[in-house]
């Protein structure tokens, strides 16, 4: 501690100090009115000497102790009080007497403030732990918390049990909530207000909250599942919740939108054949996008294959030959490619073997050529082997008229063909020998006109032979006639026949000829009127099949015959396949659709139609078998009742796979859940109520599961109550047979106390019988159990004395819970211990108590052994009042038979007092008839003076004093007439005529009345 300045000393008012052995009194005053102020600044002189010395001394001690006491109390004030260094405590070192007193306590103040304080942080401490097991105690080290500690330390106590409501109720509801998923759930705290009932109503109001959004969101989410996809979340959310419910709607509508996309793509790609589809859902990402650009990258691939296969069969179709299949492809599709590109490539390689041998035969001259066109088989070879065979032909025809032709030209007419033809080369072959006969006589004019226009086919020309004359003249004017003729109608019919190679079957042949000519221009004609009622009979039957699915349409185009008719009935029969084949595939699919599966295609088919008649065959066995499986499962779960089956679709895929997984999954639930509840349900017929169902279910299910664990509970509290009760029966009926026939009350006591102590259980016991001999009824100890009689059990109680009186007082049973330790031992050669319960049992017969038994025990005695116990108490009181009876029966006995001897005795004695007796009845009737006119003549005016003061008692206007007065006049003749009364009964009960009525007195009204009468007679 620091230490202080000196402090300065006072002087006398002349500033000079007094002698040293004198006590200057101004001055000691001065210096005891500052430190009555609290100036501990003034001291007495240190150099006075003597008494006054040692008086400025003491004084200045005690200056400088109150000084340090000051301090010392400032500095605990700031430690303790404010800097909250509560173990610091206040000292004066060697101070003693009231100073050490002060500092103790000053000390003991703080300790007092500190010890609550500790407790209190403690279990505040211990909430911010989140252990809310602790509270503050209300006695600490001893001593008993009172006044605003005490208040403190419930309000502490209150609020920590409120927290641990709230937290239980709050966990409770959040593990319902949140872990158990039992929605609905809400916490129930009674008594709270102030924040911890906002709280409450706050999470409350969460769980409901919660409730509703989750099962709004179940709901959606389990449309979702089972394909709805109309349902959305409605309920009113914020927050999370809000994004949750927002991202769960956008979900809803990007499957709507995806399956709706998927649908139509898959429509215009594999029914309508629009390809180039492609799939479009604004705003899906992750799986949904995957599977949308999944959806897409399909359609594209089939498209750009597609279009691909179509461009290169188009361009074969359109002769270009150069085009082939690229696109990147894999599986069927990639043998598809394969062979359309070795198709081209044969293809390519004969048509340009094929145009070589036509270019070298027929446009250079080149006689000779064959085609080699390596690899090829079927179809492709037979036309190369044809257009070599041509080729051979051509070049050895070709190559005779030629020899023929040049000799001609040579002017040498003697050659002909020779060659061996056939058909049109035939014609020509004689057609040229004859020209060659004839044109030995014609001029090279005439042989050149005749060789452009009837072999080289170049019309128009004609012959210019200069100097001739005569028949050269006519046979050229003939021939050049002729050749005019000739270009000019094969002109029209060549222009005729290129518009119908056009498609153009407007124009006919119009020029005028005759003969061959004729027919051929006629010829020409009706197969363009056929050509165009073929056209138009195919392209109505196309519409019709086709376009408007009218099927059963035939091409009739009248009068063809020939390619013309073979190619009707071709379009008739393609129509009639398509026709058979579409109905054929309508009448199964109907049949799939009315769910008969027993139908096939059988119709006949190749190609793609083949391959859909194979699909949906099969499609049909799958279905057979699926709707097989699926129906033995259902009738050997649902009807013949054998678990365990499960339905088995071989080659099912995409939603039969997933339908029969779905099955499977139905029945092994099922299995799983029946099989639980027979395995149980086994296990409670053979009387086993200890298990129970314990298999995951749902639904009605879970209410049967439910059902059944409820039932097997109360199955188990009713057997247990049955082996309660037949337990107390058989009890009961044990100790009645026992106690029957005894005799002996001390026999009684003592054999239902050893019987009884193994049967409750109790360690102890004693048996007080009522004894009602005395003034005061007793209980007196009859017989006792494993207890010391001398000094450890009293001998007699009265009523309301200790718990053995008390419970006698109110004939009701007292349980006495956890006695003390010092209460009463229970002990054998090995140890002591003390009950746990004592039982006190009134024994009563009627309402009347008979006895009173204590038990001991170490164990609790349960209800079945307090509802035992009451009702063997009610056999005990028979038995007792029984033996009772019985005592009582011997003694009357007894008595009777002494009596009948006295009674003799007492004849003697009557005979000679019956003769006393006359005399006296002589003289009583003459008594009675004196009482009884006295009687009369007493009442007769008393009947008057009762009804005048009944008449004067209704009259409300009289004085209470009055009123009194009647009401004591009235009063006081009732009592004369029962007063005579009595006179008279003195007769009767002489003559043994009496008869008793008995009724309830009030006493106060008695005592009062009896008090007024007396009140009368000293007021007097």
């Amino acid at each position: 501690m620091k230490k202080t300045a000196s402090a300065p000393r006072l002087r006398s008012a002349n500033n000079s100090y007094p002698n040293g052995n004198q006590l200057d009194s101004k001055q000691l005053l001065a210096a005891l009115t500052a430190f009555k102020r609290g100036d501990f600044s003034a001291q007495l002189p240190d150099d006075w000497t003597g008494e006054a010395g040692k008086i400025a001394d003491t004084f200045n001690d005690v200056i400088r102790l109150n000084q340090r006491l000051t301090e010392e109390l400032t500095r605990i004030g700031r430690l303790v009080g404010k800097e909250g260094r509560i173990r610091q405590r206040a000292s004066l070192g060697e101070a003693s007497g009231s100073w050490a007193d002060a500092m103790a306590s000053v000390n003991s103040l703080i300790e007092d403030l500190v010890r609550p304080t500790r407790e209190m942080a403690r279990v505040i401490g211990s909430v911010a732990r989140g252990d809310l097991s602790q509270t503050m105690a209300t006695e600490i080290e001893g001593q008993a918390l009172e006044g605003e500690f005490l208040r403190t330390a419930k309000i502490v106590n209150t609020m920590v049990r409120q927290l641990s409501g709230f937290a239980s109720e709050v966990t409770r509801v959040a593990r319902e909530v949140g872990t158990e998923g039992k929605l609905g759930g809400q916490a129930n705290l009674k008594g709270v207000a102030g924040t911890w009932k906002d709280l409450t109503d706050n999470v409350n109001l969460m769980a409901g909250n919660l409730t509703d959004q989750v099962r709004n969101i179940a709901t959606v989410t389990t449309a979702v599942a089972t394909g709805d996809l109309t349902k959305k979340i409605t309920v009113d959310v914020k927050g999370e919740f809000l994004e949750l419910k927002d991202t769960i709607n956008v979900m809803v509508d990007q499957l709507r939108s995806f399956a709706s996309e998927v649908t139509r793509v898959a429509r215009e790609v594999g029914s309508e054949g629009i390809l180039g589809g492609q799939a479009r859902v604004d705003g899906v990402s992750g799986t949904w996008k995957d599977l949308t650009d999944s959806v897409n990258f399909m359609a594209r691939n089939l498209t750009r294959q597609v279009r691909n296969i179509a461009a290169v069969t188009t361009a074969v179709a359109k002769g270009d030959l150069s085009k082939k299949i690229t696109v990147d492809v894999k599986g069927e599709i990639l043998e598809l490619k394969n062979t359309i590109n070795t198709m081209v490539d044969q293809l390519s390689s004969f048509a340009s073997e094929v145009t070589r041998v036509a270019r070298e035969v027929g446009t250079e001259g080149k006689l000779g050529g064959q085609a080699d066109v390596r690899g090829v088989a079927g179809t492709w070879k037979g036309l190369t082997e044809s257009v070599n065979s041509m080729a051979s032909n051509l070049t050895a025809q070709v190559r005779n008229i030629a020899a023929v032709t040049t000799a001609v030209a040579n002017g040498d007419l003697s050659k002909k063909i020779t060659v061996d033809v056939r058909g049109e080369i035939l014609e020509l072959k004689y057609t040229i020998n004859t020209m060659v006969d004839q044109l030995r006589s014609f001029a090279s004019e005439v042989t050149r006109v005749a060789r452009e226009v009837g072999s080289e086919g170049k019309l128009g020309g004609q012959a210019d032979v200069r100097g001739v004359a005569g028949t050269w003249q006519d046979l050229t004017n003939n021939v050049n006639m002729m050749a005019g003729n000739l270009t000019a109608q094969v002109r029209n019919i060549a222009e005729v026949t290129t518009a119908v190679a056009r498609g153009d079957l407007s124009k006919k042949v119009t020029v005028d000829v005759k003969g061959e000519i004729l027919e051929l221009k006629n010829t020409v004609n009706t197969m363009v009127d056929q050509l165009n009622s073929f056209a138009s009979e195919v392209t109505r039957v196309a519409r019709e099949v086709g376009t408007e699915g009218a099927l059963g349409g035939q091409a009739t185009v009248i009068g063809v015959g020939g390619t013309w008719k073979d190619l009707t009935d071709s379009v008739n029969f393609m129509a009639r396949n398509l026709t058979n084949q579409v109905r054929g595939i309508a009448k199964i699919v109907t049949a799939v659709a009315r769910g008969d599966l027993n139908q096939k295609l059988l119709v006949e088919a190749k190609g793609e139609i083949g391959e859909l008649a194979d699909t949906i065959n099969n499609m049909i066995d799958t279905l057979a078998i699926f709707a097989d499986q699926v129906t033995t499962v259902a009738r050997e779960v649902g009807v013949d009742g054998k678990l365990g089956g499960q339905a088995n679709v071989p080659g099912a895929a995409g939603t039969w796979r997933a339908l029969t997984d779905n099955v499977n999954r139905l029945a092994a639930n099922l299995t799983t859940q029946l099989r639980a509840i027979a395995n149980v349900a086994t296990a409670v017929t053979k009387g086993d109520l200890t298990r129970s169902i314990q298999v995951e279910a749902q639904g009605e299910v879970a209410a049967v599961k439910d059902n059944i664990n409820e039932m097997i509970r109360n199955l188990k509290d009713t057997t247990l109550q049955n082996q309660k009760q037949d337990w107390l029966k058989t009890n009961l009926a044990k100790f009645t047979r026992m106690l029957q026939g005894q005799r002996d009350l001390l026999t009684v006591g003592k054999l239902i106390l050893s019987e009884l102590a193994p049967v409750v259980p109790a360690q102890q016991g004693a048996f007080y019988i009522m004894d009602k001999s005395g003034r005061e009824p007793e209980l007196k100890l009859l017989a006792s159990y494993a207890c010391r009689e001398e000094g450890g059990l009293k001998a007699s109680f009265k009523l309301g004395e200790s718990l053995v009186g008390q419970a006698a007082l109110e004939k009701q049973r007292i349980l006495l819970n956890e006695a003390p330790s010092d209460y009463v031992k229970v002990s054998s050669a090995l140890g002591a211990a003390r009950p746990m319960n004592i039982v006190v049992l009134p024994i009563l017969f009627e309402g009347e108590v008979k006895a009173v038994m204590e038990l001991s025990s170490l164990e609790r005695f349960n209800s079945t052994h307090q509802a035992f116990l009451d009702q063997l108490t009610e056999s005990i009181g028979i038995v007792l009042h029984t033996i009772e009876a019985n005592t009582r029966t011997e003694n009357l006995l007894k008595q009777s038979q002494s009596l009948a001897s006295e009674l003799q005795n007492r004849q003697e004695e009557l005979q000679k007092t019956n003769l006393e007796l006359a005399e006296k009845a002589r003289s009583n009737l003459a008594k009675d008839q004196f009482l009884a006119m006295l009687s009369h003549e007493l009442r007769t005016p008393l009947t008057p003076v009762l009804a005048s003061a009944l008449a004067l008692e209704s009259e409300p206007a009289l004085p209470q004093e009055v009123h009194e007065s009647l009401h004591m006049i009235r009063r006081n003749v009732e009592l004369e007439a029962r007063l005579i009364d009595d006179l008279l009964d003195l007769t009767r009960i002489d003559r043994g005529k009496v008869q008793l009525n008995f009724e309830v007195v009030d006493a106060h009204i008695l005592l009062q009345n009896a008090l007024e009468i007396c009140q009368a007679e000293i007021d007097r």
